[in-house]
């Protein structure tokens, strides 16, 4: 092998390396988040969210990403909202509120769906 082919050869091993380690880093999973209202009106919700992710290990950004899309109550757009995000493959749809619910579960038979509940005057998640 002439010296030009040897550092050629090495030159592309070189530009690979950086794409080769990323693609052998462990995937990080995404949820997604189907919002009926704005993400203002929904804050004390998000930070419970965050929270009790929390207490299981999981931090935003760290080893958890969370897809958020947000109707504003226009729940007209909670169809779409939801078909994008079976598109973007999340491990889980988080849905609170009953329309946001059945645009996942239309959207949806094989993603799960975690959906907000009431009982008494607490929220609770229940899937």
């Amino acid at each position: 092998m002439e010296r030009r082919e040897f550092i050629t050869l090495l030159s592309g091993a070189a530009a690979t390396w950086p794409l080769t380690g990323r693609a052998q880093q462990p995937q990080v999973p995404v949820i997604g988040f189907l919002g009926n209202r704005s993400p203002e009106d929904s804050a004390d919700l998000l930070a419970a969210l965050r929270a009790g992710l929390g207490e299981t290990g999981f931090v935003e950004d760290r080893n958890i990403r969370i897809e958020f899309r947000w109707a504003e109550t226009h729940y007209d757009r909670l169809p779409a909202f939801a078909r994008d995000l079976v598109a973007h493959q999340v491990a889980a749809i988080l849905a609170p509120g009953v329309a946001a619910c059945l645009a996942a579960k239309a959207a949806t038979s094989t993603i799960p769906i975690v959906f907000l509940g009431r009982r008494g005057s607490h929220p609770t998640w229940s899937g």
